[in-house]
């Protein structure tokens, strides 16, 4: 079936909370049904981890017409006591840096492959 993610057995480095997070952090009015698909989830569990996060103030909404728009608190503390002082902002920057990284090494490589 289209649109249902492939299953993922073991550990992994980031939370589903995180990833949501970011997705939405990349883009404020993405559809649940396209954060699922970009996040490898279910539109049940993305639901469930965007109240989560409204609910203890790291995310809000607005609706525009059918849709919604999502408001990240940047300057929000990260939950966990390992992470103390550091923000949603700090994380979501540090996420960034990484995917920009990971596109320039990817860019970089095809064109070595192709010279």
């Amino acid at each position: 079936m289209e649109g249902v993610p492939e299953s993922h057995n073991g550990w992994t480095f980031l939370t589903n909370h995180a990833r949501v997070l970011a997705a939405i952090a990349d883009n404020h009015s993405a559809r649940i049904r396209d954060i699922a698909a970009h996040c490898r989830l279910t539109e049940r569990a993305v639901q469930k981890i965007i109240a989560d996060l409204e609910t203890d103030g790291y995310l809000s909404h607005t609706k525009e017409g059918r849709g919604n728009i999502y408001r990240v608190q940047a300057d929000k503390v990260l939950r966990h006591p390992a992470e103390a002082g550091l923000s949603v902002a700090a994380l979501l920057s540090m996420l960034a840096q990484d995917e920009a990284g990971r596109v320039g090494r990817l860019e970089t490589e095809g064109r070595d492959r192709r010279s």
